[in-house]
Parts: C-alpha cells; sequence; structure tokens
C-alpha cells in the first residue's frame, strides 16, 4: 500500500510537470525561425497569398492562448500535428523511430549499470591498492571523454581498421537478433562509457563509506562471509546514491542518442530530429522533444520507485 500511495502521489506530481514542459516547448517553437508555412512549400516559391492561407487554414493566424489550448487538446487525444514536409502524421514518424532509440538507450544503460557495479565495487573492495588506482585512472579518462569522440574512435579503429564491428546501418532484431547485436554495439558502448565511468566513481564512494560501517565490521567478525555482507547488506544500502545519479544520466542518455544515432547512421529519434531541424519541420521536432521528456519524467518515476524498494527506511518515510 505504501508503495501505491507514493506512486500515485508521484503520477498526480507529474500532470503539472508535463503540462509546465509543453507550454515551454510550445513557446520555443512558436518564437523560433520556423515556419511551417515555408517548409510546406519549399521549393515551390508561393506568392504571399499562398502562404497568408496556408497560416489562416492551419490555424497559425490564432492568439497564441487559443493555439496553446488547441495544441494541449490535440496531445490528449495523441495528435502531434502533421509533418508539413511529409504530410504524414507526427504521432507515426515517432512511433517508428523511438523503438530504436529505446533498444539503444537500454542497451547503453544496462552497459553503464553492469560496468558501474563490478568496477566500482572491485574498486571499493581494494580500495587504494592497484586494482583500485588503475580501475580510478580508467574512470577519470572516461569521464573526460564525450561520447561523439569515442564513436569516431570505435568506427575507426573497431570498425575501419580491424572490421569487428559496422560502422554504421540497423538491423531489425526480429531478422537477425546477431546483426542487431553486432550494429548496436559500438553505438552502445560510446553512449555508455562516460555514464560508466562516472558512475563507477559513485558506486565505490557508497561502497567505501558503507564498508566502514560498524553493522559490516561486526558481520565479518561474527563469521559472515564477505561476500555475502557486500551482496546481501552493502551494496542494498550502497546504491541509494548511485541510483539518484541514474535516473538524471537517463536524460543524459536519451540526448545524446541524438548525437550517437547521427555518427551511425540509425534511422532513431535522434536522426528524426536532426532531419526536422534542417528541413525546418516544427510540427516533428516538438513531438521528438517532448516524448523524449515525457520518457525521462517517466524513468525517473520508475527511479523513484526503486528508491523504495532498495531502501527500507524511504517506505516508512513515505
Amino acid at each position: 500500500m505504501i508503495v501505491l500511495r507514493m506512486l500515485l502521489r508521484r503520477v498526480l506530481l507529474l500532470v503539472p510537470l508535463m503540462l509546465g514542459i509543453v507550454l515551454f516547448v510550445f513557446l520555443v517553437m512558436r518564437f523560433s525561425d520556423m515556419d511551417p508555412a515555408s517548409a510546406y512549400f519549399q521549393g515551390a516559391n508561393p506568392t504571399q497569398e499562398q502562404l497568408h492561407q496556408f497560416r489562416e487554414d492551419n490555424g497559425l493566424l490564432d492568439p497564441l492562448p487559443v493555439r496553446y489550448v488547441d495544441f494541449v487538446g490535440d496531445l490528449v487525444t495523441g495528435d502531434m500535428g502533421i509533418s508539413v514536409l511529409t504530410r504524414a502524421p507526427v504521432v507515426d514518424q515517432v512511433t517508428t523511430a523511438l523503438p530504436l532509440t529505446m533498444q539503444l538507450t537500454f542497451l547503453g544503460l544496462g552497459i553503464a549499470i553492469v560496468l558501474s557495479l563490478v568496477l566500482g565495487v572491485t574498486a571499493a573492495i581494494y580500495r587504494d591498492r592497484l586494482p583500485d588506482q588503475i580501475i580510478r585512472v580508467v574512470s577519470l579518462t572516461g569521464v573526460a571523454a564525450p561520447s561523439f569522440w569515442l564513436a569516431l574512435l570505435m568506427i575507426q579503429y573497431l570498425g575501419v581498421e580491424l572490421g569487428w564491428f559496422p560502422t554504421g546501418g540497423y538491423v531489425n532484431p526480429a531478422d537477425s537478433f546477431t546483426g542487431w547485436l553486432e550494429a548496436m554495439t559500438l553505438p552502445a558502448l560510446a553512449l555508455s562509457l562516460p555514464v560508466a565511468a562516472q558512475l563507477i566513481r559513485i558506486v565505490r564512494t557508497a561502497v567505501v563509506e558503507e564498508l566502514d560501517r560498524d553493522y559490516v565490521r561486526t558481520a565479518i567478525g561474527s563469521g559472515l562471509p564477505p561476500v555475502v555482507v557486500v551482496g546481501r547488506n552493502v551494496l542494498r544500502n550502497a546504491l541509494i546514491n548511485p541510483l539518484t545519479v541514474l535516473g538524471l544520466r537517463v536524460g543524459y542518455l536519451l540526448g545524446g542518442a541524438v548525437v550517437i544515432e547521427t555518427i551511425f547512421s540509425l534511422p532513431g529519434m535522434g536522426k528524426l530530429m536532426i532531419d526536422a531541424v534542417r528541413n525546418g519541420d516544427p510540427a516533428v521536432v516538438q513531438g521528438v522533444v517532448l516524448t523524449t521528456a515525457a520518457g525521462f519524467v517517466v524513468v525517473n518515476l520508475v527511479i523513484d520507485v526503486l528508491y523504495l524498494l532498495v531502501n527500507p527506511r524511504l517506505r516508512s518515510a513515505a
């Protein structure tokens, strides 16, 4: 019941948050230089009368509050508008591109979690010794390396010179899971390594603090194997801070996917966004931004619930 009450409270708080995000995106797009009428007649040399008629027919001349209410009403019904270039519903384009971005994001997230847990706990157990020093150097290097730079290095050395992985393109997992894994490995690694490097340091610090607590010394002194103490108690208590950062880093992964998808020629949300900005298609831009923002909000809601499951003290406070 406590979990359900907390979840309900978080969901109710998301309503004004999402309305604020929608308002912000709406205002940014309305005051941007993108002109749907010009994009619609791109390359056709329209007259001013044609441009004015298009704006009038599509409500672009209505007062701003009226347009905002219509915009929110359309979103509630699942209508994100029509692309002025492809004449296709934006929701269809987002639905087509979103699965690939989610695959890339969560594959990168999984890699980051595994690396940070394994290396962070190892560094904490062997603190101030050689394994810890090596891992700290590696993590500092990873933090300083941007994902796009790692992507270019991987393409050059692992893709072109060694030929271990394809340098671009996408394979549907339904057609070939092996081909999908090969195509997604380099993008996921490039996206996840900077996040993993940050989480390694946070996991190490959190585990070191827990290892210094009295209950750990008491448990080990009473004869419990250190592996059991670390796995059953230390990790459970030490995961709170890493979970906090992980929720924020998911936003980085979603944003970084825009660049990574472009570099690796993946037809996901990133490529859809870049193409829409380049071609001046505001409906698609705002559709991608709102979908990404909604995904970030939902992920943070899941992280909030995980806090509750990991730490009993949070359950009692909720």
